[in-house]
This record gives structure tokens, C-alpha cells and sequence, in this order.
């Protein structure tokens, strides 16, 4: 479990292809504080279970599942990364509970700097929209953030906006992405476990699916 709080910028040091997974390495500084191998570590949002140790490195295997469903599979050595350890019971949740699945990758579509922050609008992929409420939390790349709006974009397509603070834009990948660019994205978890619980009495409500007036 994460918090959404990015804590540095690694560097992907080298990616070794292998028959069905990549053997990813990073270079990080203060997330090897304390780390051993079976610990894990997110990046760009993803959990990663780190796999062994080097000097100022660390590397884990990604499986195919995790490549087909994140942005992970389109790193090269020298791109930078947002990194994050577990929490312990003894970290201040300063984002929200986040547990590094990837529920979907989106596009960014525009940015528009104003004088003290930067709002950006990402598009979501098929399904993803109906987790996500204004004041609501989403982790974008691993970043913990609130969302600003939801609704249809300029093309009709659903997307959201986040307002990002200095203090984000110069720790985290985010300061960098341009329109185009592909990011991971974890809804709360919080709203997927309701819609489970309420699946079926929200059917009943409505009478099998159609609205009762």
C-alpha cells in the first residue's frame, strides 16, 4: 500500500528483455533506505517487488500483464521515474490509499499554466470515468491528486482535470509530460469496492435497470 506521495526521481538504468518479462533497473537514492529484496516499490504508480540490489540501483521483473496494462513497457534507459517505498503504520498518509494496481493508462490532452499552478486534462480510458468524482482523490503516474473536474472534452471524450502545485511539477514526472504523453491511472479503491457492494441492490433500486419515477 502507497500514499500517492512520490518521495524521488529514479532513472531506468536498463531494461533486459526475457522470453515473457523485463528485467527492470533504477537508479534511486533515498528509496534504498532501508530496502531489501522482497520490499516493494512503486513506480510511475506501479507496484514493483524489488528483486535484488546494486550500488545506488535496484531491480525487479515485470511480467507481461503488468507491461500490457501500464505505461511501463515504453521506458528507456534515462527516463525518469516517480518513485515511492510502502507505507508503514507509522507514515502520515499525506495523499490517499493507494495500492499501486494501474486500473488503466490515459493521454494527456492539454496543459494551461496560470501563475501559481498548472491544470491538466488527461484523457480516461473506457470504463474508468464513473470511479472518478470532483473533490475526489486518483493517482496519476503514482502522484496522489484531486480531482477538478469530470465531464466530456473538447472532442466528447471523458476526461478529467488536476491542478498542479510547484512543489508537484518540479518532484514528479508530471512537471515534464507533454499532450500525447500516456500515464498511469489508479482510481480510489474506496469507489470500486462500493460499486461491488451495491452492485446488486442498485439493480434492485432501479428496478432491473430501468429508473423508478
Amino acid at each position: 500500500m502507497f500514499t500517492g506521495i512520490v518521495e524521488e526521481l529514479g532513472i531506468v538504468e536498463s531494461l533486459q528483455q526475457q522470453d515473457d518479462a523485463v528485467r527492470l533497473t533504477v537508479r534511486a537514492g533515498s528509496v534504498l533506505e532501508g530496502t531489501g529484496p522482497g520490499d516493494s516499490i512503486a513506480v510511475n504508480g506501479c507496484c514493483l517487488t524489488v528483486a535484488d540490489l546494486g550500488e545506488g540501483t535496484w531491480t525487479a521483473d515485470v511480467m507481461a500483464e503488468t507491461l500490457a496494462r501500464t505505461t511501463l513497457g515504453e521506458l528507456a534507459p534515462g527516463d525518469r521515474v516517480n518513485l515511492e517505498r510502502a507505507v508503514t503504520l507509522a507514515t502520515r498518509l499525506g495523499g490517499h490509499l493507494v495500492q499501486g494496481h494501474v486500473d488503466g493508462v490515459g493521454t494527456i490532452v492539454s496543459r494551461r499554466p496560470s501563475e501559481h499552478w498548472e491544470v491538466v486534462e488527461i484523457a480516461l480510458p473506457e470504463g474508468l470515468g464513473r470511479y472518478l468524482v470532483e473533490k475526489g482523490s486518483v493517482t496519476v503516474d503514482g502522484v496522489s491528486l484531486t480531482v477538478v473536474r469530470v465531464g466530456p472534452g473538447a472532442d466528447g471524450a471523458e476526461t478529467f482535470t488536476v491542478s498542479l502545485i510547484p512543489e508537484t511539477l518540479a518532484g514528479t514526472t508530471l512537471g515534464f509530460r507533454q499532450p500525447g504523453d500516456r500515464v498511469d491511472l489508479e482510481v480510489d479503491v474506496l469507489a470500486k469496492y462500493v460499486e461491488r457492494l451495491l452492485g446488486g441492490e442498485t439493480e434492485r433500486l432501479l428496478g432491473g435497470g430501468g429508473a423508478q419515477r
